[in-house]
């Protein structure tokens, strides 16, 4: 039987791991969510992000990464992408933040 999840990204603890992260530091990461969306914009296009971002995101945004379109940005294309690219990015994010030297104290217990 699965689980039910409440959340999109409950379903792996890294993912869920890289969103708080992106929630509790963000201004901190700032520049790792840019690198992401440029590594992305190398495979797809700037242009293809760009219209996709504009489809998805909301008129009045009032969730927390509504505040920067950086980190909107990511979370929404996180989001969206399948369950097995979302965890590679999650694991290729962290261990970004651990060869930058970036320590931070993860409140996701399953890690």
């Amino acid at each position: 039987m699965n689980p039910v999840y409440k959340r999109w990204y409950d379903h792996d603890p890294k993912l869920l791991e890289v969103i708080e992260l992106l929630k509790n530091y963000q201004d901190e990461l700032l520049s790792q969510a840019e690198v992401f969306l440029q590594k992305l914009e190398e495979k797809v296009s700037k242009e293809a992000i760009d219209k996709f971002y504009e489809m998805v995101k909301p008129v009045n945004g009032n969730r927390w990464y509504d505040k920067n379109p950086i980190i909107s940005k990511t979370v929404e294309i996180l989001r969206v992408v399948p369950p097995e690219v979302q965890k590679e990015c999650a694991e290729r994010f962290i261990a970004a933040l651990k060869e930058k030297g970036i320590n931070y104290e993860s409140s996701n217990q399953n890690s």
